[in-house]
């Protein structure tokens, strides 16, 4: 099915919940632009860290924000763990968010549409969007997909360990004060902590299709 307005999907939920992956899968299948919007607070966290500044250090992280280097985005670096606290950390800063807004935003309002996926696409960046999802999955289930991601990449990290990060970031989005980690209130859940990657998918099309469906009444 086409939409005859401009389909924006906006795909919201917490770390390693599947979010990503369906999100891409989305944006191939209706042939809509993509963006991960998560790269962008990564990268203005990978700009802080080399530059040896504290990401607790709200100016520091803003700055960092509005002079984004597009290079960044492609940097080996940007998809570490360690990177990942940093883009959690600066995240938290309202100023960060003013300044990464309207990049977002316009990417959203291209004429035909677009896929978003991150933490408050559905509230805040595309709050209009005709389909928005809310992807999740308990936390063991996530902490064990970032592991074996991880594990494949080389890294040391324990299970242990990235269940207690995945708990941190998960405190970290849902409590800060500016658009905290939350579902909208006409976002579907996508619960995937029983689905395979196509399963995943195929249930998430669904969702979307049914929301196209209800546009058009």
């Amino acid at each position: 099915m086409t939409s005859n307005f401009p389909l924006v999907i906006a795909v919201d939920g917490p770390a390693a919940s599947g979010k990503g992956t369906i999100a891409k899968a989305l944006a191939r299948h209706y042939g809509l632009p993509f963006m991960d919007t998560g790269k962008l607070y990564r990268a203005c966290g990978l700009a802080v860290r080399l530059a040896g500044h504290d990401p607790y250090d709200a100016d520091a992280a803003a700055d960092a924000a509005r002079r984004l280097d597009p290079a960044l985005l492609d940097d080996p670096d940007l998809m570490s763990s360690l990177n990942s606290d940093y883009a959690s950390i600066v995240s938290s800063h309202p100023a960060v968010r003013a300044a990464l807004f309207e990049t977002q935003r316009a990417f959203a309002a291209q004429p035909g549409g677009a896929v978003l996926d991150g933490r408050d696409i559905g509230t805040v960046i595309a709050p209009d969007a005709p389909a928005k999802l809310f992807v999740t999955a308990a936390p063991h289930v996530r902490a064990a997909r970032r592991h074996a991601e991880l594990a494949g990449k080389g890294g040391s990290q324990t299970l242990e360990d990235v269940l207690a990060d995945i708990h941190a970031r998960d405190a970290r989005d849902s409590g800060r004060s500016a658009a905290p980690l939350v579902q909208a209130a006409d976002a579907a859940l996508l619960d995937t902590s029983d689905l395979g990657i196509a399963a995943a998918v195929a249930a998430a099309i669904d969702l979307v299709e049914k929301a196209i469906s209800a546009r058009r009444r």
